[in-house]
């Protein structure tokens, strides 16, 4: 039996950990530092270290003699936790600092996609407010603005007018509004098409891709306002059929794979690849390092195999030998946020409805919740993912609109149209 330590404190690391304690193999999980939730998993406790704290990671892997470290966040991954937790011996579920830099830095990945020549938006990348303001002059278009450090998944701006875009590079470039995220910013031809995340468990030479989820970046219904972290995900995803996954494979994830080994610097853990599907064929929008969040939270109940099995077969480079079987069914997840997310956050609000929730069938994983007073509360911007199952996605929907509608708490937000509507704007 094993011991496993879950790296971050949201609602994707509370459905890993609920997955993780599933397992046969594992009879100890840890969660540095954790939630609510994932101190609802069996077997499960969690540890107040956190994800910044890498010594502190460290030492609480030797102590506890944990066998498999799993890292959730990106940040953690950027400053090299997993370089730090292998040379402890720790076997971990997660890509080195030299690979993270494809998250972490954008303007690193937009030239390693170009180098390898793997298909992506044409881009400019700037630091100087001046000579970003006078490009975006001279375009015909109206480009994406991309803070190219880590932004909490928002230094993504999709302005609609020139005016716009102008204000977007001001807030990164001279108002610092991302501080150092944004010292460097693109300025990237708009993508046109369905947008979807396609995830593959990698193990340094062969991989494995998910179901396909498709991500809900805008606060409102029908793709409108402000982008988020996210405000629900289903699968499968319309848009993607076994050709374009074959097709993604081939162009995107092999060519990416084989020019990291070459570097030297294999990739292990799980590539997560956001997409575009145009006219042309799929295109990098960005890699992320980890899971998403919350596409986590729909794809992970529809796995029938171990998730131990299948982690520390991409940490040890033997994914070969593992089998990977999926429910044949679809997943939706609903996320409700506070009142002022994503600009703002707000006061504590109690938390009321979860157990009829999961009388409707829905699997709640808490992201933004803590313990005040004795009883649950939403403490931060994204509070909860919704989560059902079902034959199909409309079934799926249903079902978590119904949980979503079960639960309350004051200034609860959310989108109705998650699983009902499909989402095609670039983010």
């Amino acid at each position: 039996m094993s011991c496993v330590l879950v790296v971050g404190g949201g609602g994707r690391e509370h459905a890993l950990a609920w997955a993780l304690s599933r397992s046969r193999h594992v009879d100890r999980l840890l969660v540095a530092p954790g939630n609510p939730g994932t101190a609802s998993c069996r077997r499960t406790r969690n540890v107040a270290v956190s994800p910044a704290d890498i010594a502190g990671l460290v030492t609480l892997c030797r102590r506890e003699s944990v066998d498999l470290a799993v890292i959730g966040p990106e940040d953690p991954l950027a400053a090299g936790i997993v370089d730090a937790l292998d040379a402890a011996g720790v076997a971990t579920f997660g890509p080195r600092a030299a690979c993270a830099r494809l998250e972490a830095s954008k303007v690193h990945c937009k030239g390693f996609l170009i180098d390898n020549g793997i298909p992506t938006a044409a881009a400019e990348v700037f630091e100087d407010p001046h000579a970003a303001l006078a490009h975006l002059a001279s375009r015909p278009d109206v480009p994406v603005v991309k803070a190219s450090g880590l932004a909490a998944g928002k230094g993504v701006i999709v302005p609609e007018t020139p005016d716009e875009a102008a204000a977007a590079i001001r807030a990164m470039l001279v108002e610092r509004r991302f501080g150092s995220a944004g010292e460097q910013i693109l300025l990237e031809e708009r993508l046109r098409g369905r947008e979807v995340s396609v995830l593959a468990f990698c193990d340094g030479d062969r991989f494995a891709v998910l179901p396909a989820a498709q991500d809900h970046k805008r606060l409102r219904a029908g793709d409108e306002g402000p982008n988020t972290g996210g405000m629900g995900a289903f699968t499968p995803s319309p848009a993607v059929d076994d050709r374009l996954i074959r097709q993604i494979g081939s162009r995107v994830i092999a060519p990416t794979l084989a020019a990291l080994e070459r570097a030297g610097t294999p990739y292990r853990g799980l590539l997560y690849a956001g997409l575009m599907i145009t006219g042309d064929g799929p295109k990098v929008i960005e890699f992320n390092c980890r899971f998403g969040d919350p596409e986590t939270q729909a794809v992970l109940p529809l796995l029938r195999s171990d998730l131990f099995e299948i982690m520390v077969a991409c940490a040890t480079g033997t994914l070969g030998d593992v089998s990977i079987d999926w429910a044949p069914m679809a997943s939706v997840a609903v996320v409700m946020a506070s009142a002022g997310y994503p600009v703002a956050g707000g006061e504590p609000a109690a938390i009321s409805g979860l157990e009829a929730a999961a009388g409707e069938g829905c699997v709640v994983f808490h992201a933004g919740t803590g313990i005040v007073d004795g009883a649950l509360h939403a403490t931060g911007g994204r509070v909860l993912s919704v989560t059902a199952t079902g034959p199909d996605v409309a079934t799926a929907a249903a079902l978590a609109h119904r949980g979503v509608g079960a639960i309350g708490f004051e200034g609860a937000q959310h989108r109705a149209d998650i699983g009902r509507s499909p989402a095609g704007v670039h983010r």
